[in-house]
């Protein structure tokens, strides 16, 4: 299996992160956001257009994702 990440669907994004422990999401002012334990990441809004590996990495830095373990879930 590769470990090179690709763009994203948020359907699919928002099933990883629950199959990854997270959960929501949960409705915010600006933007949903998910929860595992403290961290709270905020998701991006729905738009036609898939989540590109830039914010894909950016998302996963921020909710303390490793690859392998990014990966683990496929």
């Amino acid at each position: 299996m590769s470990n090179r990440l690709t763009p994203v669907s948020r359907r699919d994004l928002i099933k990883r992160l629950r199959e990854i422990g997270f959960v929501g999401p949960y409705i915010g002012p600006d933007h949903a956001f998910m929860i595992r334990g403290t961290n709270r990441i905020k998701i991006p809004n729905p738009h036609k257009q898939e989540i590109d590996v830039n914010l894909l990495l950016e998302i996963l830095r921020e909710a303390g994702i490793s690859r392998e373990e990014w990966f683990s879930t496929k």
